[in-house]
């Protein structure tokens, strides 16, 4: 995924189906300076992290 995509999702009030190893995942915040975004499982938002961007997946 691009920071660009990544970007609009974590903007968008629309849930778009986005994975992270295969878990379901909400971006948060995209680090364009890092390529990182920050995320967490849907439905466990106690489990913050930070992971490139490139290791996002979105399905359609």
């Amino acid at each position: 995924m691009t920071n660009e995509r990544a970007k609009e999702i974590a903007t968008s009030p629309v849930m778009a189906n986005v994975t992270c190893n295969g878990l379901p995942i909400y971006i948060q915040h995209v680090d364009e300076a890092t390529d990182m975004a920050r995320i967490y499982p849907i439905g466990e938002p106690e489990n913050e992290q930070d992971v490139p961007v490139n290791s996002l997946k979105e399905h359609h």
